[in-house]
């Protein structure tokens, strides 16, 4: 079957990647922004995000690193956001499958927040983060079209996006004179098959095309029972240059299906020096499993009606999407006009098993439910016991006779249905005066948005063991006839959550910069971004209803609609503004500051907070100084940063077992400071040995903190934030032969994150862990055969904590639930270049 969809896959891929198509553009040709020549290496090395023209990376006066497809070949990731992790000042956490994974930038307290994604300057979708998928590596896959990202840390990211402290601007593949193109095949050891393809040339009369894309299946780096990962994605763009510019359409289609894998207990809580891995394979192992192909979550309408709705774990995250994009640039005289749009559609079908609540002792949770069953179900109920789901009670299961615990766990049913429509409209041109060189951009940025949502949640009673069953709990008599259930099905809450609603959004922004060039060494610039913000939507209010069947527990507290309706207006405005200067002593050294604002408004999943949106106005200050140092092939990048987000609220929904829902809210308020620095550089040695990595030391932490709840804040002010790690890095070796026409590199990589913490009081620690890579890649002529290995060694280490319950701790010094990293994987990579 694998072989099958594999021989599909290439002959649909190859046929299309075959025929020329429309493509996409590159920026216009680089302005030099210095007199004299710079190192050969720097010229080449050209940016255009984060400022109003193209420029070296040594000239800009922010943290800018640019990965080229070469780049990101040799570092062979899994995921647009495990190739970000290599960057300085973003930590990740890329254990959750393809997408959805967690990137935080320098310090900064939330999941996947403020890293603003673009494709060639414009977001797929205008919010960070939408309703159960994001547009990072959600919604931005990498394949042969990516000619390469930059990412912008800190600097001017808040005026060239909304609420971005770091900007990932995807850039295209374009067309050129020369008809060039690529198809490469991987295989991976965990049933990994992947076809990438693009081709890209003219199509005459100062017309270019380049279309390209990838079709992939997986079984999974953990073991769920079913594929983990398949579909693909095909980008597409043409281009016609202009006596004074260009014009450029693109277009992109998505459709692809990926599992979300989350933690997993990996200890005994009663006795956590036990280890669980022979129930749950550290690197294997998961809570996913085929026992949840078939999911019926019953609901109520809101006119009495019970529905159902359907799910089944294998869907995944099932993102269909299509976007088109138009791009111009042009000359009239001393001003340059850039004018982009585009448009995105699509659909989100999530499907996952969230872990809620730890493992507990089966017979201390089922004694727990006796007082409850022999109310309900009659006084002959004399014991309760497991069997599995399904059997109507013969199928028993004594947890003894394997780990002696049970655990809950949350099926999620999730839709959104979402578009994006966003326009970027500037002007720029350079002023010359009697002290430098202005160059000036003004521009007005706009965007309507919008989804609706609608999410089913249901928890399950199930074992601990990787692909568990369903268990059912039931009372029996002294005889051991049923009584009754406190599951159903396997359910131990039904609908214990449903919501539905929808909310549109629309943005203006005005933003203007400056680029004041003093000398050839000197650079001064300054840029300001204001915008308007407007919000309507509604949802269906819910209550807590007694679905009737006398015969289990599970559904005497569901959640239904109740017919109201909850409306929603909300306006906000938010002021970005940004200070930067850029001194060189040389050619080869330089230095610089900058100060920024970021304001943090609201986004549209504010639709479930009806009838008060949780409007905390927040505004993060960015500080950073760099150094920079490049001589030929060989560079060094050093910037420190200060980062405070002022106020942060850290209110949180926490599961609470007894009612199966999230429903225990505590509040926090307070501030977020790191101070830091990140480094970055290569170092390229005479000979074949070169040298290249980043590293980033900060002191993430909270102050200030206060709860409304009764909870003592105080004791976190001071304390390491959540997850953040003092210490990451990575290094990456590299020795490169020639035998001939035939070209040998081998290259290294080690990983290493240090101790973090699974709660605000730092009573829980996530271990430091260090992960060793290896890989190689040889090339003659048009054909390149790469293998690249991930964690060799197997090294342990988590991620992240049970994030539904570990705000105050696990209970223990060192976390025993998690999400641990990947065993190790292998993979083959060949291609044929044209």
């Amino acid at each position: 079957m694998k072989t099958s969809l594999l021989a599909r896959s290439a002959l649909c891929l190859v046929s299309f990647a075959a025929t020329p198509a429309f493509a996409q553009t590159q920026a216009a040709a680089p302005t030099s922004t210095a007199d004299a020549t710079p190192p050969a290496d720097q010229q080449s090395d050209i940016i255009v995000t984060g400022s109003a023209r193209q420029q070296r990376r040594f000239d800009v006066s922010y943290a800018i690193n640019s990965l080229s497809q070469a780049d990101i070949q040799k570092l062979a990731p899994k995921s647009t956001t495990d190739l970000i992790g290599t960057l300085p000042g973003i930590h990740v956490e890329a254990t959750g499958g393809e997408v959805q994974n967690i990137t935080r930038v320098r310090g900064i307290p939330t999941d996947r927040g403020f890293l603003y994604y673009q494709q060639d300057g414009l977001p797929l979708f205008q919010e960070l983060d939408g309703w159960f998928f994001n547009q990072g590596d959600g919604m931005n896959r990498l394949d042969l079209m990516t000619d390469r990202i930059e990412v912008v840390r800190g600097g001017p990211a808040p005026i060239y996006a909304s609420t971005a402290a770091a900007i990932a601007n995807v850039i295209e593949v374009t067309g050129t004179d020369i008809t060039r193109g690529k198809v490469q095949a991987t295989l991976g050891d965990t049933g990994y098959y992947r076809l990438d393809a693009y081709q890209a040339g003219p199509l005459g009369g100062d017309t270019y095309y380049a279309v390209g894309g990838f079709l992939r299946y997986h079984d999974g780096y953990r073991d769920s029972g079913f594929p983990s990962d398949k579909g693909g994605q095909i980008r597409a763009n043409i281009k016609h240059d202009l006596a004074n510019g260009f014009i450029k359409l693109s277009a992109q289609y998505t459709d692809d299906h990926n599992i979300f894998y989350l933690s997993i207990p990996t200890n005994d809580p009663r006795d956590p020096s036990v280890s669980l891995n022979k129930y749950i394979d550290y690197f294997n192992g998961t809570l996913n499993t085929p026992g949840l192909r078939n999911v019926d979550i019953r609901y109520r309408d809101a006119s009495g009606t019970i529905q159902d709705q359907r799910g089944d774990l294998a869907n995944g995250r099932h993102i269909r999407f299509g976007n088109v994009a138009i791009d111009y640039e042009g000359d009239y005289g001393p001003w340059h006009v850039s004018a982009k749009g585009g448009m995105t559609l699509g659909n989100v079908h999530f499907d996952a098993f969230y872990s809620t609540s730890n493992p507990v002792d089966a017979t201390s949770f089922a004694s727990g439910y006796l007082a409850a069953a022999t109310s309900a179900f009659g006084p002959n109920v004399a014991r309760m016991g497991y069997s599995f789901a399904g059997t109507n009670g013969l199928g028993s299961y004594d947890p003894s006779t394997d780990s002696g615990l049970v655990m809950q766990a949350q099926y999620r049913s999730i839709q959104t249905d979402f578009y994006s429509t966003q326009g970027d409209l500037s002007v720029t041109r350079k002023v010359e005066t009697g002290i430098g060189t202005h160059d000036i951009r003004v521009g007005t940025y706009g965007s309507l948005w919008g989804q609706k949502m609608f999410t089913a949640y249901q928890n399950y009673l199930i074992q601990v063991k990787s692909q568990p069953k369903l268990l059912d709990l039931a009372a029996y008599s002294a005889t051991g006839a049923v009584q009754g259930y406190v599951t159903d099905n396997g359910s131990l809450n039904d609908a214990v959550s449903v919501n539905a609603g929808s909310v549109d959004g629309q943005l203006i922004a005005l933003y203007g910069t400056d680029s004041w060039e003093i000398s050839d060494r000197l650079r001064l610039d300054a840029g300001f971004r204001h915008e308007w913000y407007s919000y309507s939507g509604y949802d269906r209010l819910t209550a807590s209803y007694n679905l009737g069947n006398a015969a289990t527990l599970a559904d005497n507290s569901t959640r239904g609609f109740t017919g109201g309706i909850g409306t929603l207006r909300l306006k906000q405005q938010a002021t970005n503004w940004t200070v930067g200067a850029n001194y060189d002593l040389s050619h080869h050294i330089g230095m610089y500051l900058r100060a920024s604002q970021l304001d943090v408004p609201q986004n549209t999943t504010i639709a479930f907070t009806f009838p008060t949106p949780a409007v905390v106005p927040t505004k993060a200050k960015l500080y950073e100084a760099g150094v920079k140092l490049a001589a030929g092939r060989s560079y060094l990048y050093v910037t420190g940063f200060y980062t405070k987000f002022d106020p942060l609220n850290a209110s949180f929904a926490g599961f609470n077992p007894a009612t199966g829902r999230a429903d225990v809210t505590t509040t926090f308020i307070g501030t977020a400071e790191t101070k830091g620095m990140e480094a970055d550089g290569r170092l390229r040695l005479a000979g074949p040995l070169s040298l290249a990595g980043s590293v980033t030391v900060q002191n993430p932490r909270y102050l200030n903190f206060s709860s409304n709840t009764g909870l003592d804040g105080s004791r976190a002010n001071g304390k390491q934030i959540i997850r953040e790690p003092r210490l990451f890095l990575n290094v990456r070796p590299t020795v490169d032969f020639s035998f001939g026409d035939t070209n040998l590199s081998l290259y290294g990589r080690y990983d290493y994150v240090g101790r973090r913490y699974t709660d605000f009081f730092n009573s829980t620690a996530l271990p430091a862990y260090g992960s060793f890579g290896l890989g190689g890649i040889v090339s003659k002529g048009p054909w390149q055969a790469q293998v690249v290995g991930d964690n060799i060694t197997n090294a342990h280490g988590f991620t992240e904590g049970n994030t539904a319950g570990d705000r105050f701790g696990q209970g223990v010094p060192t976390a025993i639930f998690g999400r641990p990293l990947f065993g190790r994987n292998v993979r083959l990579i060949v291609s044929r270049s044209w």
